[in-house]
């Protein structure tokens, strides 16, 4: 079998040292959108978009983890002894990140990937890659990384948690839409996830896909920016976690139908394709915050 999860799980984690400046954040911001919500009247010198754009205003939203040093955590786990997976047969199927503290606009971290849990699926695995991030100051974030591997299920382990949760079943509390720009995937694999599925259109058709699609973690943050500011007053530092179930893909040039049920402590979430009859883009989706 390919993977050997007690190999994987017992393996020493990695670490290497990340850094990034002001221009990593503000490269990842507009990737995200930032300088272009709709609800401003003018968004490229709105103040409120001028946080996440301007570097003497800057301030880091917290999916900003995700591609901080260029994601490699990630890469690192499905590196890891007992892990020998095809690539093709990999699906990033979920994405959370608990923060310990505001994200400094500059940083050097010492960055620890391993593999915290392989479950059985049946037909597919699915390994959790955990990267922690700390520097001289003490822990930063934590991430977690819940990828698909499909076809290498059917060992007889752990099936895992369930983390499905059902919308509340009244109206939401506030609704907001955001366009995905034509050109939305290109700028976002700058921050480093240079995947050809998001810009070259043959290796899309390779994958299934008539077209390129956008990055999954592209829509995480497009999300979580749309939360903070619409529920949280535009204040990175309230959010304290922020997980999500990847449920369908998005292509650039739709618009995301982003729907907010508040509650205390917390903000539950659900993301749909407009274009596409409301199809579910992201589920079991929770922001908490103080």
């Amino acid at each position: 079998m390919p993977i050997d999860a007690d190999r994987a799980i017992a393996a020493e984690p990695r670490s290497t040292e990340i850094a990034w400046d002001h221009k990593d954040v503000q490269l990842y911001h507009l990737g995200v959108g930032a300088g272009a919500n709709p609800d401003r009247d003018d968004p490229a010198t709105d103040p409120d978009e001028l946080r996440y754009t301007l570097e003497s205003r800057l301030h880091v939203l917290p999916s900003f983890a995700t591609v901080a040093g260029a994601g490699m955590g990630v890469v690192g786990g499905l590196s890891t002894p007992g892990i020998e997976v095809n690539l093709a047969h990999v699906l990033h199927g979920g994405q959370a990140i608990e923060l310990h503290r505001p994200i400094p606009v500059k940083g050097t971290a010492v960055s620890t990937s391993r593999v915290a849990a392989v479950y059985d699926k049946g037909k597919a695995a699915v390994l959790v890659l955990r990267t922690e991030a700390a520097d001289d100051d003490g822990p930063l974030w934590t991430s977690d990384a819940q990828i698909f591997v499909r076809g290498e299920g059917g060992w007889g382990g752990d099936r895992g948690p369930s983390t499905r949760r059902e919308p509340p079943s009244r109206e939401p509390d506030r609704t907001v839409e955001r366009v995905v720009r034509p050109d939305q995937a290109l700028l976002y694999r700058l921050s480093g996830d240079w995947n050809p599925l998001h810009a070259d259109p043959e290796f899309a058709k390779l994958a299934g896909f008539d077209r390129p699609i956008l990055h999954g973690l592209c829509t995480y943050g497009i999300t979580l920016k749309a939360v903070v500011d619409t529920v949280l007053g535009g204040d990175v530092a309230r959010v304290r976690s922020y997980g999500t179930r990847f449920a369908g893909v998005v292509f650039p040039g739709e618009t995301l139908r982003i729907r907010m049920w508040q509650e205390d402590g917390r903000v539950q979430v659900s993301v749909s394709a407009v274009e596409r009859d409301d199809a579910p883009v992201l589920a079991d989706t929770v922001v908490e915050h103080s």
